[in-house]
């Protein structure tokens, strides 16, 4: 008796759909039916292809990383473009993925984030999640301390504050977002963060060189 052919399917394809069951519901909140159901895959080929459910989860977030984050990142570099333009640029790109209706709202990282507090998520999957939110504020951090503009406004003076801030306006909009408020009304949230970054470190700078010269 000739046996069946295993069923084929396009891996890519799966784990965009595995992708969008996590965004959409997190890693507690996807149970195994609605990632195969998602997938199109019965659950010995996910086994076989992804592993068990917190490898697909790692895949799954790595192809998030690499096919809806890293876009954003030429906003933040556009030669000949203001400092505050770029930044705004960057955090609205990120802010409109966050609202989109081609994929679940908000944040895939953000809300699995959240998770981990909760002790459900298994230690490798965990640990991507904590390593990759150290990320976002690493590169706010070199840009604020290395981009002439930044130096030259002082920003890098308190680049672990400002990172925080803009990290901190970002994440708060996925939440919002998750809640279908718009990327117009959001946008007013990251117009306001990034004019008390730099207003604040317009303030510091006039402060400092005040007192330099009541010293001298």
């Amino acid at each position: 008796m000739v046996s069946g052919r295993k069923r084929k399917f396009d891996e890519q394809t799966a784990l965009h759909a595995a992708m969008e069951v996590f965004w959409a519901k997190g890693f507690v909140g996807a149970s195994l039916a609605d990632l195969t159901k998602s997938m199109n895959i019965n659950k010995p080929s996910m086994y076989s292809t992804f592993g068990n459910k917190e490898a697909l989860f790692i895949k799954a977030t790595q192809y998030y990383i690499e096919n809806k984050m890293k876009v954003h990142l030429d906003a933040l570099f556009t030669p000949d473009t203001p400092l505050k333009t770029r930044l705004k640029n960057y955090m609205m790109s990120i802010v409109g993925m966050q609202c989109s209706t081609e994929q679940p709202k908000g944040c895939y990282l953000v809300l699995c984030q959240s998770e981990i507090a909760g002790g459900d998520i298994p230690e490798e999957a965990s640990k991507l999640l904590i390593d990759i939110d150290v990320l976002p504020k690493t590169l706010f951090v070199d840009l604020f301390t290395t981009d002439k503009e930044a130096i030259s406004l002082g920003l890098h003076h308190h680049a672990q504050g400002n990172s925080l801030s803009l990290y901190t306006a970002l994440k708060g909009c996925a939440a919002m977002a998750r809640s279908k408020v718009s990327s117009t009304e959001l946008a007013f949230v990251i117009d306001t963060i990034l004019a008390g970054v730099f207003a604040g470190n317009n303030e510091q700078t006039k402060v400092g060189t005040i007192t330099t010269n009541t010293i001298q």
